[in-house]
C-alpha cells in the first residue's frame, strides 16, 4: 500500500493537533474492535460454533434466547440442520449454549462495530473534524463493512447443507475481508497521528518492507485454508510431514490446481513454506537494516519487525506440534495481525517523502 494510494489533507501542524487526533482515536478504538472481532472468529472457529445460529436476524439476532422456552426453539432450530444431524446427535442444550454464545457474541461484536463507526463517522462530521480528501476513505470502509457482514453470512450458508463444514475459500475471503478493513483504517490512523515525516530511507528499504509485507499477508491468507480444512490437526510434527520434507499425497487430486486450496498435505506444506520464506526475507531485511548506518533512525522499527515476525514463527510451530491447542491457536492468529500492523507501519515509515 503506497503513500499515493490514500492521499491524506495534512494541515500545518498548528491546528492539526486535535482534529486529528480525534478522529485518528476514534479509528484506532475501531482497528481494536475489529482485530478483537477476527481473534473471537477465530475461536467461533476453533470451538466449533460457527453454524449454531443458523438463522441471519440482523436486529432481533442481537438479543439472545433468554427464557427455557426461547433456548429450546433455538435448540431447535440447529437440530434441524447436517451439523447436529450428523456430527452433534444428541448434544444437550447446556453443550448448545456453550457454542451458541461464541458465535452470537462475534455477531453482536460486528453489530457494535458498525454502530461506533457510523456514530463515530456523524459525530465528527457534525463537528466538522473531517476533511474532504478523509470523507471518501472512510464511506469506503463502511461499505466493506457491511459487505463483511454479508460475507460472514454467506460462509455461514455454505455449511447449512448436507456437508456441514464451511466452505474454506469463502472462510478465507472473510478473513482476509477483515484484516483488510483493520490494515485501511491502521494506515489512515499513521497518516493522522504523524506529526513530523520520518528520516528518508532508501526506496530498497522500503520496497523490502513491502515485500516481506506482501509474504506475511500470503501467508496470514495461506492460514485461512489450514483453518477451514481443519490441516492444522494432521502432520503434528516439525520440521518433516509423515518423516518428509514433502507429504505424501501433495499431487492426490485432479485437477492439479485443486491440490494447493483442497488438498490437506498441500495446504499445510504450503502454509509451512510460506511462513519459512517470510522469515528468512524478514532475516535478511533486519539485518541489512540494523547494519545500514542510514538506517539508524529506523533501527527500533527494524529491530521490532525482525522480533514479531520470530515470536510469530515459533508460535506457529508451538501450535502445531501441541496439536492446536484453542488458546496456542487464537494467539497465533492475533499475533499474525501484530506482525501486519507492525510491517504496515514500516512501510508507511519508509515511503517516499
Amino acid at each position: 500500500m503506497s503513500s499515493s494510494a490514500i492521499s491524506i489533507d495534512r494541515p500545518p501542524s498548528a491546528s492539526r493537533t486535535r482534529g486529528s487526533t480525534a478522529v485518528a482515536s476514534w479509528l484506532l478504538l475501531c482497528c481494536a474492535l475489529v482485530f478483537c472481532m477476527i481473534v473471537l472468529g477465530g475461536v467461533t472457529r476453533l470451538t466449533d460454533s460457527g453454524l449454531s445460529m443458523v438463522r441471519w436476524e440482523p436486529i432481533s439476532g442481537i438479543i439472545p434466547p433468554i427464557s427455557a422456552t426461547e433456548w429450546q426453539k433455538e435448540f431447535d432450530h440447529y437440530r434441524e440442520y447436517p451439523e447436529y444431524q450428523k456430527i452433534n446427535a444428541g448434544m444437550t442444550l447446556d453443550e448448545f449454549k456453550s457454542i451458541f454464545y461464541f458465535e452470537w457474541a462475534h455477531r453482536v461484536l460486528g453489530r457494535i462495530i458498525g454502530l461506533v463507526f457510523f456514530v463515530g463517522f456523524l459525530w465528527l462530521l457534525l463537528k466538522r473534524q473531517l476533511t474532504r480528501s478523509l470523507i471518501p476513505h472512510l464511506v469506503v470502509m463502511f461499505v466493506l463493512g457491511g459487505l463483511q457482514g454479508l460475507l460472514g453470512w454467506y460462509m455461514v450458508k455454505s455449511g447449512l447443507v448436507n456437508n456441514p463444514d464451511v466452505s474454506q475459500y469463502r472462510l478465507t475471503a472473510h478473513l482476509g475481508t477483515a484484516i483488510l478493513i483493520y490494515l485501511y483504517m491502521l494506515w489512515v490512523s499513521f497518516g493522522l497521528l504523524e506529526r513530523q515525516p520520518a528520516a528518508p530511507v532508501s526506496s530498497g528499504f522500503r520496497r523490502g518492507a513491502i515485500w516481506v509485507g506482501s509474504l506475511a499477508a500470503f501467508t496470514v491468507l495461506s492460514g485461512g485454508f489450514v483453518a477451514g480444512l481443519k490441516a492444522g490437526h494432521a502432520f503434528n510434527t516439525f520440521p518433516l510431514m509423515a518423516g518428509q520434507w514433502v507429504p505424501p499425497g501433495y499431487f492426490a487430486l485432479d485437477p492439479l490446481w485443486r491440490n494447493f486450496f483442497e488438498n490437506i498435505p498441500t495446504v499445510q506444506f504450503n502454509h509451512r513454506l510460506l511462513a519459512i520464506t517470510t522469515f528468512i526475507g524478514a532475516s535478511i531485511f533486519v539485518v541489512r537494516g540494523l547494519l545500514e548506518p542510514a538506517m539508524s533512525a529506523h533501527r527500533r522499527l527494524v529491530g521490532l519487525v525482525g522480533f514479531v515476525v520470530l515470536m510469530q514463527v515459533g508460535l506457529g510451530i508451538t501450535t502445531l506440534v501441541s496439536y492446536v491447542p484453542i488458546p496456542l491457536a487464537a494467539a497465533h492468529q492475533a499475533m499474525a495481525l501484530v506482525v501486519l500492523s507492525v510491517l504496515l507501519y514500516a512501510v508507511f515509515r519508509f515511503r517516499r517523502i
